[in-house]
């Protein structure tokens, strides 16, 4: 029988979007931008290393990442935010972070805290994986709204020192998706020690840290360090499904604490998947370039242009600061979804899908996310399109 605390979950957000259109014709070529998933090339280098290595196949890939990748991992970080990681003790391979999400929920959350029933925080909107780790766990998953009123980060330091003294882990996602909106170092200044004084952990999915206009987006890892944090407390994962266009070769890490690392480790050997040894070898040198990520980081930065010249008078629209999502206002998403579909041919996907309610409100619903994955000519007909029929 399914689990009675999985009887709420919401249809994910693809069917559900299927649903609400696919029963109508589109009203033009079709633009899709919906999905995150990144249309830019990869390094052609790539396959060379995966043929040479194609022997691995054979084997059962290392569990906790080829000592070449867990390295390659370290020396990122150092190069990126300054901070030195033990590739033995604080780092493990992930067959994408969506396992390391979710995989890390089940290793490091208590069964109880303070007496009862773990408390699990969650941005609202937010990947819908945080959610189901936290009742996956048997914990109690608390949604704080994200909206332009608080910078489209969750104000975790507005809760109750009651419930604080609840919360097990609060995840967050900076740069955010959908609204790319980043953490600055004023924001982890308070969400850290607030973390120490309620003894909760703090997963930080950065999977976007590397698409950003002009300033890299402050990480965690390096606000820990200067403050001094403990270890233990920061949970953070990284991919290369953005960084390098790579989302189906399925490598990222996670990064923590020795003890964090090792209950990660140990689940990993029952319950996880690791990364074919070919694979994790061509994951390897992918860490180690630099070139092909700032040259995506550029074409996405044209389309950050082309967003701002195209929607910067419409009402409400706020350029993202990192990512690759639009987060455009509406008075209702669905509606403007199925409007903009049935209309242009465009293809966007509605912020309550995204969502949860909470006092009875959905901060999505007044949203649509549009995806700037696409070439840049197709990226300006879409948004030309959406602008003219819903802002018009």
């Amino acid at each position: 029988m399914f689990p009675e605390r999985f009887s709420t979950l919401p249809e994910y957000a693809f069917p559900r979007l299927r649903a609400l259109l696919d029963a109508h014709a589109p009203g033009g070529d079709v633009v899709h931008m919906t999905i995150g998933e990144p249309k830019h090339d990869f390094p052609p280098w790539i396959t060379d290393i995966i043929t040479e290595h194609a022997e691995a196949f054979k084997r059962y890939p290392v569990n906790e990442g080829l000592p070449e990748l867990n390295g390659a991992f370290c020396d990122w970080v150092k190069r990126r935010y300054d901070v030195t990681l033990c590739p033995e003790t604080n780092v493990m391979a992930l067959n994408g972070t969506r396992e390391g999400l979710y995989n890390a929920m089940m290793a490091l959350c208590p069964e109880t805290k303070a007496g009862g029933t773990p408390v699990v925080l969650i941005p609202n909107p937010f990947y819908q994986v945080y959610m189901v780790a936290a009742l996956s766990v048997g914990a109690e998953p608390v949604f704080l709204p994200a909206t332009r009123e608080t910078g489209f980060l969750p104000d975790y330091g507005s809760l109750s020192p009651e419930l604080l003294n609840r919360v097990s882990v609060a995840y967050i996602c900076s740069p955010s998706n959908p609204q790319g909106a980043v953490a600055g170092r004023d924001y982890w200044h308070d969400l850290l020690p607030l973390a120490e004084r309620h003894d909760f952990k703090v997963f930080a999915d950065e999977c976007y840290s590397e698409i950003y206009r002009d300033t890299p987006p402050v990480g965690v890892l390096e606000v820990a360090a200067e403050m001094g944090a403990d270890p233990e407390r920061v949970v953070a994962f990284h991919s290369l499904s953005k960084r390098s266009n790579l989302a189906g070769l399925r490598s990222g890490f996670v990064t923590a604490g020795p003890e964090s690392t090792k209950r990660i480790r140990l689940l990993r050997s029952y319950a996880g998947t690791p990364l074919p040894l070919p694979l994790q070898h061509a994951a390897a040198a992918v860490w180690a370039d630099e070139a092909h990520v700032e040259e995506n980081r550029g074409l996405y930065r044209e389309k950050y242009d082309v967003a701002d010249r195209v929607m910067g008078k419409t009402p409400g629209y706020a350029s993202p600061e990192a990512g690759f999502f639009l987060w455009l206002p509406v008075e209702d998403g669905e509606e403007a979804a199925l409007r903009l579909w049935r209309d242009t041919g465009v293809r966007v996907l509605p912020g309550a899908y995204l969502s949860r309610d909470g006092d009875g409100e959905n901060p999505g619903k007044g949203y649509i996310r549009a995806a700037l994955v696409a070439p840049k000519e197709e990226v300006a007909s879409g948004l030309t399109r959406l602008r003219d029929c819903l802002y018009g």
